[in-house]
């Protein structure tokens, strides 16, 4: 139960790692076998989604309504946004020749507001 609250109470896409550094501190007995076992059964379950990320370890998220992804490519850090534009997508016939399409989300790269900095901001 307390490594769905750290999900739960963090916007931050942890990875398995830092969920485990967290819930450490307030339960020292955890392992951190027991937090990826308990991360892969609360994906299966639905509670929470498993986000790939282009050259880092795999984050969680406890989201799990329909949202998109920014990903910053210099601090690996994931924001949630929202666009009805992406989610009206369809899917191209080429894909659906793969197999059963479960679900789909957009992932956008670029560099984050904190790392290009105060003076480089867009208006």
């Amino acid at each position: 139960m307390e490594i769905f609250r750290e999900l739960a109470a963090s916007d931050e896409h942890p990875d398995a790692e830092t969920v485990y550094q967290r819930v450490v501190k307030r339960v020292p007995a955890v392992s951190r076998d027991t937090v990826y076992r308990t991360l892969a059964s609360l994906e299966d379950q639905g509670l929470i989604r498993r986000t790939a990320v282009l050259g880092g370890p795999a984050r969680y998220d406890a989201n799990t309504k329909r949202h998109h992804h920014f990903v910053c490519t210099k601090c690996g850090s994931v924001k949630d946004f929202h666009s009805e534009a992406l989610d009206d997508l369809s899917i191209p016939r080429s894909v659906k020749a793969f197999g059963r399409i479960g679900s789909a989300h957009v992932q956008v790269r670029g560099v984050c507001s904190a790392c290009i900095g105060p003076r480089a901001r867009p208006r």
